[in-house]
């Protein structure tokens, strides 16, 4: 007899909810480490969460989104908006597009230093302007 061949649709429904809820729960578990690591709690603090998650899960879990579920938002909304920052500026210096101010004020120098003459500065800087 294949196994689960007498479960009823009902059966395999629940199940499938259960291994679900059960699934979130972990992930819930992982976010609640996360963002114990990551925040600037003293060392007596993390230690102090750690064990409360540890010894009891579900209430160590709950509470920990209770008392600090609103800073978990914004904490993670900041380290969000870091690294899109970060991402933005790499992206500017990897592709080289500065601002029409910027690539005039670059230009200027080149020619104030005598690397440009006076036509490859001048169309240059036609080149941005345009």
């Amino acid at each position: 007899m294949l196994f689960g061949a007498e479960w009823g649709t009902g059966e395999v429904f629940l199940t499938m909810f259960w291994f679900f809820l059960f699934f979130i729960w972990i992930m819930l578990l992982f976010q609640v480490f996360v963002d114990i690591f990551s925040r600037s709690f003293s060392g007596v603090a993390k230690t102090l969460w750690v064990i409360v998650v540890l010894v009891l899960p579900y209430l160590g879990v709950f509470l920990y989104l209770i008392i600090n579920g609103g800073k978990m938002a914004r904490f993670q909304q900041k380290v969000v908006l870091e690294q899109q920052a970060a991402f933005d500026e790499h992206i500017r210096e990897t592709a080289g597009t500065a601002s029409p101010a910027d690539q005039l004020s670059k230009l200027a120098d080149l020619h104030d230093r005598g690397k440009l003459t006076d036509a490859e500065y001048t169309a240059m800087k036609a080149k941005v302007v345009a």
